[in-house]
């Protein structure tokens, strides 16, 4: 699961309007992606780096690290690094990992786009499907979606 953020405070509030907002975050970007990494919480990090797949979840990967790809939404393209949980473990464990993330507030008001991907495989058929998940965050609060399943099918020798 990869989250793509914004950066705080990305638009500018016109001086007419100032009294009546505190901040204001725009849509998302290249050019307004948050790219900093974080301690749980999205609290200004510190050296003290955790191999928790928690604490990783706060942490920016690039593109080249995560070896994925830009991603094209209804709403925006997606730039290609972002913030990782992967669901790796028990069941019980992720279910409690899921909760953690959700105290932190691992999606907030700076979330503009989480993607799941996965792969599944039935033997019986050959059949390969990829399934790509996307949530789009708007700075308006609305949220838009989209699910993406491409079969892929090895019929005959290999």
């Amino acid at each position: 699961m990869r989250q793509l953020r914004i950066k705080s405070n990305s638009c500018q509030i016109p001086k007419s309007v100032e009294h009546l907002f505190t901040h204001c975050d725009g849509d998302y970007s290249f050019s307004n992606e948050e790219k900093e990494s974080f301690q749980p919480g999205w609290i200004n990090q510190t050296t003290q780096i955790s191999n928790s797949s928690i604490d990783q979840a706060f942490q920016y990967q690039s593109g080249e690290e995560l070896d994925t790809y830009i991603y094209v939404g209804n709403l925006a393209t997606y730039n290609s690094g972002g913030y990782v949980y992967n669901f790796i473990g028990r069941l019980s464990d992720l279910q409690n990992n899921l909760s953690r993330l959700h105290q932190f507030g691992w999606i907030d008001s700076q979330t503009r786009a989480v993607i799941i991907q996965l792969s599944l495989y039935n033997p019986n058929s050959q059949l390969f499907t990829s399934v790509t998940l996307l949530t789009e965050f708007l700075s308006t609060g609305g949220i838009e979606t989209e699910s993406r399943f491409e079969p892929i099918s090895f019929q005959g020798n290999l």
